[in-house]
């Protein structure tokens, strides 16, 4: 059973939420939020495996609750709530340690898959989504990356690329002619060198530190 939080400003919201969620036999409403502080205390308290949370809530918002919550050990998944006019507030909520992003408009089957995806240790993108998301704040931003890449070898550098490239484990293996286990194993050695949560905040980091540009070809959106 996954154990998700929803939290929404918005009781309505909220309460469709559950009713979606309320007839899936493997997903369990356990608890509701009405602002980023109220998440916080309910994932200490519940321990879900999954929140939903919308990025703009009063007191504490979806940003610097989703900060809060990813920062703990073994902290629950965050899929973030939000609409097209939101992209440079999703992309800080996916430096914030998000796992993805869900539109509010999406289709209820897209809600379900998502909270499973993200409940097993995926993350929400289709590939191109992903790139174009972060290419277009990347290149925004001037920042220095906080992590260095450094430490990687050259194939996880190579691995780590094709992640940023919206590559799925089995197209990088076939890519760079290895098995998909070697490619899951340097997929862990990654997040494990430079101390990301999974392969979204890789992504970010790859374009952050610039192993990536948007003017580098891609896969078709």
């Amino acid at each position: 059973m996954i154990r998700v939080v929803l939290a929404d400003d918005q009781p309505l919201v909220r309460t469709g939420l559950r009713m979606i969620l309320s007839a899936v036999d493997d997903i369990e409403v356990v608890g509701e939020a009405a602002d980023g502080a109220e998440a916080i205390s309910l994932c200490t308290e519940l321990s879900p495996e999954v929140v939903l949370m919308d990025v703009r809530m009063p007191n504490v918002d979806g940003i610097d609750a989703t900060r809060a919550i990813t920062a703990t050990d073994s902290s629950p998944k965050i899929l973030v709530l939000t609409t097209f006019d939101l992209d440079d507030v999703v992309y800080e909520a996916l430096r914030a340690g998000a796992s993805g992003f869900l539109l509010k408009d999406a289709p209820e089957e897209r809600l379900i898959t998502a909270i499973r995806v993200v409940a097993d240790g995926g993350s929400l993108f289709a590939p191109s989504v992903t790139r174009t998301l972060i290419a277009e704040f990347a290149q925004r931003s001037r920042r220095a990356s906080p992590v260095s890449v450094d430490r990687l070898t050259e194939r996880e550098t190579e691995v780590l690329v094709q992640i940023a490239r919206g590559l799925s484990n089995a197209e990088i293996a076939q890519a760079l002619f290895v098995t998909e286990n070697t490619v899951k194993t340097h997929v862990a050695r990654i997040l494990m060198k430079v101390g990301l949560r999974d392969r979204v905040q890789a992504v970010v980091l790859a374009y952050e530190c610039g192993l990536v540009t948007p003017a580098q070809p891609g896969r078709p959106v």
